[in-house]
């Protein structure tokens, strides 16, 4: 059911994508943004928090997010929190449903003990905070593994919110400078 829902959405913006891909270019969305600034916040709250559902990184709009609201970049970080937490527990808490754990278990039953033991301490925090931390590999993925291996959900949520809060903190402060200088 998960599954259906997920592929008829993502078809569904591919056909909005290909038979509409004006919808994509700088200009409509430089000209959506106007027409709609009113609202562009609620939008990006929205967005913030459908984004994890579709496997989608946060980087870019945690970035965009500094850039279009630049007098609101305290409201930009919370939000980004918000949804970047929220996806973090829907990924945590419905991995089994993907159905992969039981795939790993047969496949990798020593490795993934030896991930049990590991992960099911309180010092997992550090290696989750410092894998949401490191920007170039996806947070979604460490929070889907501890779901799998059954980490404490405190461990998850602590090391998640530690590592992406300095993380997001630079994009949504410095994400403008960034691009000043490429």
């Amino acid at each position: 059911m998960i599954y259906s829902i997920w592929i008829l959405l993502i078809i569904g913006f591919g056909v909005v994508y290909f038979t509409y891909p004006e919808v994509s270019s700088p200009e409509y969305i430089t000209n959506f943004i106007q027409r709609f600034s009113g609202e562009m916040l609620l939008i990006y709250t929205l967005i913030s928090l459908i984004r994890g559902f579709f496997l989608i990184p946060s980087t870019p709009f945690v970035i965009a997010g500094g850039l279009l609201f630049p007098d609101q970049l305290f409201w930009v970080l919370l939000i980004s929190m918000i949804g970047i937490m929220s996806s973090a527990t829907a990924l945590y808490y419905f991995s089994d449903l993907l159905g992969f754990s039981s795939y790993l278990n047969a496949k990798f039953p020593t490795k993934i003990e030896k991930m049990k033991s590991r992960m099911g301490n309180s010092r997992s925090i550090f290696f989750i905070a410092g894998w949401s931390f490191f920007p170039f590999v996806p947070t979604d993925l460490i929070c889907y593994v501890t779901g799998i291996l059954k980490t404490p959900y405190k461990n998850v949520f602590a090391g998640v919110f530690v590592g992406e809060l300095i993380l997001c903190t630079f994009y949504v402060y410095f994400g403008a400078s960034i691009f000043s200088f490429l």
